[in-house]
């Protein structure tokens, strides 16, 4: 199976560094504001070298992502959207018209990445309430509920967290969005089973990845159902192994110790599995951020979220695909810092060898005018 290659679309902003200093001074260089010309850029650069879509995040620092997403689709042609859905602040319903809205005003271009949510005070801060399992019960809910929706046909439906009477959604697009949901703990990996289309985790050592495929595997085996499976990283990919090292020693040299000590006690305090196993890898120190051949954990320290990354020459990071791939992984979520270069840096370097060794589509041209609605 061909490689599944996606991008990240910088909606809280983007920079060369990946913290704050802890005193508050200025980042230097400057951070870029996430305006919409620059988001057009990294989009458009994302889909010059073939990436089948751009993560489109939510969060309390990110631009509103329905929004960014159907503007840029306006300035896009064969993009498509991961938007990162949180369930539990929209209804079912509402989740089902306004996808169908944005698959009408894109051409089909929707993906939902699930984020239940693993941030107890980031979900205070939106009104949420629930603990951490809990919050996956209102996931399969949630999905279950837009799934049949999409029928076109009245739903009643009686949850625990959502009900519904004759509920319809009066204007279903051919295409339902396919749902990337991800997770580590054993809830999520329930949830995923039965209800995704692709199950997620952040990009840690082969071998541990392997495991959770082999637990989500065997659960959708015993539904009779059949997933694919991804992952996500930070990729420095560079014309020699020397200078991607450096890039990644340049962007330690940033970090302030007290930025680090702060991410590491508020991670400590995360219901997230996935969390709790990045901030496991690098152990809150600086001496051994190299976990795997090419896989460092330097963004684990002081940012939440997926901390590994890729760092190495073209070939290599195209060699550490390819192993992930081998073990089973089909769709990689990358991203990389500013993200408008390195996506020139990957997609210039590292995808012609991926597509000489057979494992990603032809190239597509991208000559057409925006928004011709020529995406399936």
């Amino acid at each position: 199976m061909s490689l599944h290659l996606h991008w990240f679309l910088p909606s809280h902003g983007d920079g060369r560094t990946i913290a704050k200093a802890a005193n508050g001074a200025p980042a230097r260089p400057p951070r870029r504001d996430p305006g919409i010309d620059y988001l057009a850029a990294v989009a458009q650069a994302a889909e010059r070298f073939g990436f089948e879509s751009v993560l489109t995040p939510f969060g309390l620092f990110c631009e509103d992502p329905w929004i960014v997403a159907s503007a840029l689709s306006q300035r896009t042609s064969l993009l498509k959207f991961m938007i990162a859905l949180r369930p539990g602040f929209v209804s079912p319903l509402l989740v089902a018209q306004m996808s169908a809205t944005l698959q009408r005003v894109s051409g089909g271009r929707l993906l939902f990445n699930v984020v239940t949510g693993g941030d107890a005070d980031e979900q205070r801060r939106y009104g949420d309430r629930l603990d951490h399992d809990h919050r996956y019960q209102r996931t399969a809910e949630l999905v279950d509920a837009v799934t049949r929706l999409w029928d076109g046909e009245p739903v009643d439906f009686a949850g625990s967290y959502y009900e519904m009477t004759a509920g319809l959604l009066t204007r279903p697009h051919p295409t339902r969005p396919p749902i990337f949901l991800g997770g580590s703990s054993g809830s999520a990996h329930e949830v995923a089973a039965k209800h995704a289309d692709v199950y997620l985790a952040w990009g840690e050592r082969p071998d541990g990845l392997t495991e959770l495929m082999r637990k989500v595997r065997a659960l959708a085996d015993a539904q009779s159902r059949t997933l694919g499976f991804g992952t996500r990283f930070h990729v420095i990919a560079r014309d020699s192994a020397e200078q991607a090292w450096a890039v990644a020693d340049d962007i330690m040299s940033t970090l302030d110790p007290k930025t680090v000590e702060n991410a590491q006690a508020r991670f400590a305090r995360t219901e997230s599995e996935g969390q709790r196993r990045m901030a496991v890898l690098h152990g809150g120190s600086t001496d051994r951020l190299e976990v795997y051949p090419n896989v460092w954990m330097g963004y684990g320290l002081a940012r939440p979220g997926a901390g590994a990354t890729l760092v190495g020459s073209h070939r290599e990071v195209a060699d550490r695909l390819t192993e992930y791939h081998r073990r089973g992984l089909d769709h990689f979520i990358l991203s990389g810092q500013p993200h408008l270069e390195e996506a020139y840096w990957f997609g210039e370097g590292v995808l012609p060898i991926l597509r000489e060794r057979g494992l990603l589509e032809p190239e597509q041209s991208t000559d057409a005018e925006p928004n011709r609605r020529t995406a399936p």
